[in-house]
């Protein structure tokens, strides 16, 4: 396949439109926490089915994501990234029309199908677009954008209810999606990874496995974890999932190669990403009640009053990846680490039934600036520590990874809190939210340790060179094409 030279400004179109793209799917995670009262009394439901409506995302978005990124390797990057947008854009204005609780579940899952076409090929098609020297800034843009998706989807979400309507958080992605297709279509070339076979057993056991744990994780909080159900899902996807490993490491064409765990680089950042999106995740998700259900903010003043956590990677994700160009992404994503772990244990520290809003600050601004440190430079450590062909693998695995352990956080944390603690008033929720939150600050704090695991920086430039040489990457279109 020939390469074509990028005409100017092309970086930055790549960088707009996987930006976009990845923020929408991110935004997803999140946003429709702070609009379950308001989705419930229009649509009805119990509790359960509300659970779902958030849940149904997160697991078809978690399970798929390896397959997405197989999926855009085989059959063309951008083909598939235009189709992941595609069902991603449908699926929300579904999703905002439906007339039913069970309608909106079934639209949550299709829009996890649709991210987890979309979001893996945003990195290797960024990649591919930006000069080796300058994707160190690029992925800090990406990470800010990414990261601020994750962090204030209640926010948005909390607003849009409060302010319009919960349905409003749907469409949202409409014009979004409708205006990246023709971008997409115009501005970035075609590429293949390897072209090997697809891995349909691997794909089967990874999704299969993923899936029961997930499930597992997240029912359990609500209905015990001794339930049928519950035990299958854990088991069964256990083993699922040891029969995946198996067949990475004895498979000719396996769609996840058990030995880039061998590659230290790999294996710590993605051991990172898990427990970081963990302790995050959890945290974002009790905190955000906590704020509303008993210091009695809305929706829309609980989230301006998380802004320096949830709006620091605007502010200093590009610094980290500056920094990480020169000095390797290593101690500063273990740096980040730390310091979301601090923030974290501020926070269990400090909370109570009548905590200010001073006392809170330092808490967040640390975690703001550690969650910033982390986001730029571990996309890149992802990217770098494979080669050209297997990139498309490693942003799949790293962001299935992610969503993992966002699920886990959620339904850890979560037990941890109904065991220790409640709804009934401001002190049992505060009873439960305490360990939860140490829970949550030592699982970021093992992240650190896992990210000190890395080995030194390499001559990335010169990997770089070798990879380019072995399987070019796409690079962007003329206006013309």
């Amino acid at each position: 396949m020939s390469q074509e030279t990028p005409r100017r400004g092309g970086t930055v179109w790549a960088l707009v439109i996987t930006s976009v793209a990845g923020f929408m799917a991110a935004l997803d995670n999140l946003v429709v926490t702070t609009a379950l009262p308001s989705i419930r009394e229009d649509l009805g439901g119990g509790m359960d089915d509300l659970e779902w409506t958030v849940s149904a995302y997160t697991l078809t978005f978690a399970v798929l994501l390896m397959f997405g990124a197989a999926l855009g390797d085989r059959y063309g990057r951008r083909r598939l990234f235009l189709v992941g947008i595609t069902i991603f854009t449908g699926a929300s204005a579904a999703a905002a029309m439906a007339p039913g609780i069970d309608s909106l579940i079934a639209a949550r899952a299709v829009q996890g199908v649709g991210a987890a076409i979309m979001m893996p090929l945003t990195l290797t098609l960024l990649t591919a677009a930006v000069p080796a020297a300058k994707r160190g800034m690029a992925y800090g843009i990406w990470g800010a954008v990414n990261g601020l998706a994750v962090a204030s989807g209640p926010l948005i979400g909390g607003s849009l209810t409060e302010h319009v309507s919960w349905n409003w958080i749907f469409w949202l992605n409409v014009p979004l999606g409708l205006a990246l297709l023709p971008l997409a279509r115009l501005r970035l070339s075609e590429s293949y990874g390897s072209g090997a076979p697809l891995d349909i057993a691997g794909t089967l056991l990874a999704s299969g496995g993923l899936f029961g744990i997930v499930y597992g994780l997240v029912r359990a909080p609500v209905v015990g974890w001794t339930d049928g159900l519950v035990l299958l899902g854990l088991f069964g996807g256990t083993a699922l999932l040891v029969g995946f490993v198996h067949h990475g490491s004895h498979a000719k064409h396996p769609m996840l190669p058990m030995r880039l765990f061998r590659n230290r680089a790999f294996a710590g950042i993605n051991a990172a990403s898990l427990l970081m999106f963990l302790g995050m995740f959890g945290s974002i998700f009790l905190l955000s009640q906590y704020l509303q259900g008993v210091l009695g903010y809305s929706p829309t003043e609980a989230g301006l009053r998380m802004l320096p956590w949830t709006g620091m990677p605007m502010l200093i994700a590009p610094v980290a990846g500056y920094l990480s160009d020169r000095i390797g992404g290593r101690p500063v994503v273990a740096a980040g680490l730390f310091l979301q772990a601090a923030g974290l244990g501020w926070f269990a520290s400090i909370v109570e039934t009548d905590t200010s809003f001073a006392a809170q600050l330092p808490a967040l601004i640390i975690s703001g600036v550690g969650m910033s440190l982390f986001f730029a430079p571990a996309s890149s450590l992802v990217m770098s520590s494979v080669r050209g062909q297997e990139q498309g693998i490693a942003s799949g695995t790293n962001n299935a990874l992610r969503e993992v352990g966002g699920a886990l956080g959620i339904a850890v944390m979560a037990s941890i809190f109904s065991a220790q603690g409640g709804y009934e008033t401001g002190q049992t929720f505060v009873d439960g939210l305490r360990p939860a939150l140490w829970v949550g600050a030592s699982a970021v704090a093992v992240a650190g340790v896992a990210a000190l695991l890395i080995p030194a920086r390499r001559r990335t430039a010169e990997v770089r060179t070798q990879d380019d040489e072995a399987a070019p990457a796409p690079v962007l279109e003329t206006a013309s094409r």
